[in-house]
């Protein structure tokens, strides 16, 4: 009996001491009224730019000489086909019984113009290879410089063969303009007959 009572006892004081070290350590121990340790202080400092750094400053190259333009050689009539057409290739161009010479002459007089640049068409290769002969009528104007403009075709045979070559040929012939009262003057509705005529020998 002694033993209980003396066992009940040390619970009771043990559980007592428990709970005291278990209430002292919840409300923070020795510790609790110190005060919080300081806080270290942070100082930003700035580096001051390099005053000293060397600064490369790009001179920009200086302007190129100014070139002069190519010179344009004067325009020259073109008289390749001509001169190429020149050569027996089978077949001529009569122009209606108007002159067909060329005029060196540069001094311009009352009168009718007259061609100094003829320019011969070529023969289409369809109609050499078959042999075919024709002609075309052509109507067209002559401007103030001498130049041919507004060509077309009034008749042909056969039709649609030789045309495109004969307008071709035509819009490069050059004519010394009539004058009249010493000034060039157009002269519309001009006539000419290209025919197409192979060589037989």
């Amino acid at each position: 009996m002694v033993r209980f009572i003396v066992s009940i006892l040390l619970g009771a004081a043990a559980t007592f001491l428990l709970f005291a070290f278990m209430a002292f350590l919840i409300s923070g121990g020795e510790g609790r009224n110190e005060p919080p340790p300081p806080t270290a202080a942070i100082e930003i400092v700035s580096q001051p730019a390099d005053e000293d750094t060397d600064v490369r400053r790009r001179t920009p190259p200086p302007p190129p000489p100014p070139q002069q333009p190519p010179q344009t050689p004067p325009n020259e009539p073109d008289t390749s086909d001509d001169a190429g057409m020149n050569l027996d290739l089978g077949f001529e161009v009569d122009v209606g019984g108007t002159d067909t010479g060329f005029s060196t002459d540069g001094v311009a007089t009352d009168g009718e113009a007259t061609p100094i640049v003829r320019i011969n068409p070529r023969y289409p290769p369809a109609a050499q290879r078959d042999g075919i002969n024709g002609w075309v009528d052509l109507r067209f104007t002559i401007d103030e410089t001498g130049g041919v403009t507004d060509v077309e075709v009034i008749n042909s045979e056969p039709r649609r063969v030789f045309d495109q070559e004969a307008r071709r040929a035509l819009y490069r012939w050059k004519y010394k303009p009539k004058i009249v009262d010493g000034k060039p003057v157009r002269q519309p509705g001009q006539t000419v007959r290209l025919e197409f005529n192979l060589d037989e020998g």
